[in-house]
């Protein structure tokens, strides 16, 4: 909503603040200012000239050089290119030397095809009230006098322009008068809104019964239907103020009815049509329903089919306009029109708001019909209109109104407590001065005691109807800065870790490869149970929908249900991670950082458990040296680096079917993540009951980390040894082992019977088939033998010899093939 600052001086001409102090206000009290543009600013060279002589250029076609007399007897030459240029004797705007124009600077002197201007004559562009604009301006002579300075004519060029956002349950607030109120209101100051006046300029003595007959079929979707009618217009420009103001607040001046039309719009907030009587068909204004399929051409050219839940506005043939939304072709006003009926109504929000989006028509008649219009203005918005015409159009009022209506809507009467407004704002207020309030706000206090009063609603006011609604208006108008803060009294919690291992595991997350995906916190039951997940401990009460109805306790349903979204839309390769808390029963916080728990903690709020997980699905990456879809190892390849960077420390993995927490995945391919003997995730191929649940079409693997165990162990800053100067001694040995023996038992054995002298032992290759028994496979390991002395005293390390590494190496052998069954492969 554009709000012009100049017309809110004229409705309150007690005002006495600037527009940067009405602006800071009006936001404060809920009407947000979000921009102020500056109207005028660098003009005040500006005066007004007259033509007095217009000249081809010589050498420029298209162009013509201007000679105006700028007051004084001084005359001056421009050079213009406009194609309006009137003829001597027209007035014009002229813009000397030294004008800063915006957008363009200051002017100076310019040569163009050799002849100099000294000048510029300047339209609504070059001012900053229109985008573009066909040509000058060329004002009325009764305008000014020759000479006379720009601000000194035309008051409307200055201005200050606010740009507010206006909130769905303010109204009001889409005209002027409803803003002024405020203001009024902000500033303690009196608000006595405009009337039509008491006798026009000009009276007509039909009687408004013969010319026009308003019927209304549909007081459920039109309640109320204002019609008066003006004979005798003239249909011409408006008045430089009246186009200057719409120029400034987005409006592109038509003529001078229309214009008066978009005024009222404008400052009253209620939108009205102007008809073209002589078109009305058998001058008769029927209001009713759209019968299914009925054709209509609307105001933009449109032809468009009506639903039979339209309402319309007829004359005596047939649909002439679409009520609340835009009007129609063949009533609109034209050069040649000279009686106008003019529409002033209320029709009820939902009926609109269902028309304007089954047509695709958001006008600005629409917008303000959906949120609600002061139905109970009708009447002297009316009345102020005929004026209006009459003063600006020279047209005949004839005396009287139609209103086809029903009863009025009855206003509420709510009760105001001192007691309820003191505990909602949690400050005491005076209770004279709450009433003070509402009464400048234009409320009606009916009956006004002590600590409690009846307040009666307003027809502009549709969003107050309860004690609630009072207390926020006197919240609002006395400053919510007022109203103190205070941080409430909660119950004990432990201190959750810092946050900065989430940042971390963030990081390193997208440095693998992984995108993050923001989920949602609430969940609903059944996915948390499709999981396997806690059972949910905290249930919303106000749930944005069934399905975000308790607080998460595993971060699997948000990430499965972009996997299924993403397969759904054709995406294949999926690498996507979360990061969030988990909330979980009281005493399931990090144990390194909580304190010891009280009797009256029994009040806690849930743990919040930091956690980690990811979800991976499709073919690998192409720039991986593997083709093929990921699997289980490429869950424990991310796995063990998340913890590795995470912590500092060596991160292990081993087999953990069946182990708690991990029914959700295939038992098996289930893998636990150890750091210092100490469980910190899981990893490993979905359940496919699980996969089947959420609808994913495929298999997926999943990676979960416990961000909150994980920070509790610390970071290790890592420590570098030297590289060894002793030669190590290798050994490959491959055993076939039955399927029922893990690849980590036979590693613990090797390394038990390797001793000392083994360095490292890594797992490189498994074999099935061939000479390889059925249920059984080959395991071959890779052993590093070095004396263990080289890395810490090196001085004191020596050589190992073949010798000793075979001896070593055979118990190796002994030790697999007699504990675990295993035979060695040739």
């Amino acid at each position: 909503m554009l709000v012009s600052y100049r017309w809110l001086e004229e409705l309150l001409p007690t005002l006495n603040a600037s527009a940067s102090e009405v602006a800071k206000r009006l936001t404060h009290a809920g009407l947000e200012v979000e921009a102020v543009q500056e109207f005028g600013q660098g003009l005040d060279p500006i005066v007004v000239a007259e033509v007095k002589k217009i000249e081809a250029h010589p050498s420029k076609s298209g162009l013509r050089l201007v000679t105006v007399d700028r007051g004084g007897g001084q005359e001056q030459r421009v050079v213009c290119g406009a194609s309006n240029v009137p003829d001597p004797g027209g007035r014009v705007l002229l813009a000397p030397l030294g004008t800063v124009i915006p957008g363009l600077g200051p002017l100076t002197p310019r040569d163009i095809g050799g002849v100099k201007s000294e000048g510029m004559l300047v339209s609504e562009e070059e001012l900053g009230l229109a985008a573009e604009s066909e040509g000058i301006i060329v004002l009325d002579a009764s305008v000014g006098a020759i000479g006379a300075k720009l601000f000194d004519v035309l008051p409307e060029a200055r201005d200050s322009v606010f740009h507010i956002g206006v909130t769905p349950n303010r109204p009001d607030a889409l005209g002027h008068l409803g803003v002024a109120r405020d203001v009024a209101a902000l500033f303690d100051l009196s608000f006595t809104p405009p009337e039509a006046p008491k006798t026009p300029r000009r009276s007509a003595s039909d009687a408004l019964e013969k010319l026009v007959l308003v019927e209304n079929l549909d007081l459920e979707r039109c309640p109320h239907y204002g019609a008066g009618v003006v004979l005798d217009v003239s249909i011409a420009p408006s008045p430089e103020w009246l186009r200057w103001r719409l120029h400034k607040l987005g409006v592109r001046p038509i003529n001078n009815v229309v214009d008066i039309t978009n005024l009222i719009l404008l400052g009253w907030g209620q939108p009205m049509h102007a008809f073209d009587l002589d078109r009305v068909r058998g001058s008769r204004i029927v209001v009713r329903r759209a019968k299914q399929g009925e054709p209509f051409t609307t105001l933009d050219g449109t032809a468009r089919s009506l639903d039979a839940d339209d309402l319309v506005i007829c004359d005596g043939e047939g649909p002439s306009a679409l009520a609340g939304v835009m009007g129609g072709q063949d009533s609109e006003i034209r050069q040649s029109t000279k009686r106008v009926l003019l529409e002033c109504a209320y029709f009820t929000p939902r009926g609109v708001r269902r028309t304007s989006r089954r047509h695709g028509l958001h006008t600005e008649s629409s917008f303000r019909f959906e949120r609600g219009v002061d139905w109970g203005g009708v009447p002297r918005v009316l009345e102020i209109a005929k004026g209006l015409l009459s003063d600006l159009a020279g047209g005949a009022v004839v005396s009287g109104a139609i209103h086809a209506k029903g009863p009025d809507p009855e206003l509420p009467v709510v009760r105001l407590r001192s007691a309820r407004l003191n505990a909602l704002l949690g400050v005491e207020v005076p209770f004279a001065e709450a009433t003070n309030i509402l009464r400048r706000l234009g409320l009606e206090v009916i009956r006004d005691g002590n600590s409690e009063a009846e307040v009666r609603g307003a027809s502009w006011r549709p969003d107050i109807s309860r004690e609630a609604d009072l207390i926020e208006e006197v919240a609002r108008v006395r400053g919510l800065d007022l109203v103190p803060t205070k941080i409430p009294a909660i119950a004990p919690q432990p201190p959750r870790i810092s946050g900065r291992l989430e940042r971390t595991a963030a990081a390193h997350a997208t440095s693998l490869g992984l995108s993050e995906a923001l989920t949602y916190a609430f969940v609903s039951p059944s996915e948390l149970e499709a999981v396997k997940a806690p059972a949910p401990v905290v249930r919303i009460r106000n749930p944005l929908s069934e399905e975000r109805t308790v607080m998460r306790t595993s971060l699997l349903p948000g990430l499965l249900d972009a996997l299924r979204r993403a397969r759904r839309h054709g995406e294949e390769a999926v690498r996507l991670f979360a990061i969030g808390s988990l909330f979980l029963p009281p005493g399931q916080e990090t144990r390194s950082v909580a304190r010891p728990r009280r009797p009256e903690d029994a009040r806690d709020l849930p743990a919040e458990r930091p956690s980690f997980a990811a979800v991976l699905a499709g073919p690998r990456p192409t720039y991986l040296a593997v083709p093929g879809e990921v699997d289980v190892f490429d869950a424990k390849g991310i796995a063990l680096e998340m913890a590795e960077r995470l912590t500092g420390r060596t991160a292990k993995a081993r087999l953990a079917t069946g182990t708690p927490g991990t029914a959700h995945l295939h038992p098996r391919g289930t893998g636990e993540v150890l750091v210092d003997a100490q469980r910190v995730g899981i990893f490993g191929p979905l359940h496919p009951d699980v996969a089947d649940a959420f609808d994913l079409g495929g298999e997926a693997f999943v990676v979960e980390l416990d961000l909150a165990a994980l920070e509790a162990l610390g970071e290790r800053t890592p420590r570098y040894r030297p590289i060894p100067r002793l030669p190590p001694v290798t050994r490959d040995v491959a055993l076939v082992v039955s399927d029922d023996v893990s690849a980590e038992q036979v590693e613990g054995v090797i390394r038990e019977a390797a001793g000392e002298l083994c360095e490292s032992v890594q797992l490189f290759d498994m074999f099935r088939g061939g000479s390889v028994p059925e249920g059984h496979r080959s395991l071959a390991f890779h052993l590093v033998y070095r004396d263990p002395k080289a890395a810490a005293e090196p001085d004191k390390a020596r050589t190992l010899t073949d010798r000793e590494v075979d001896q070593r190496h055979a118990e190796v052998v002994k030790a697999a093939t007699e504990r675990l069954g295993g035979q060695l492969r040739a």
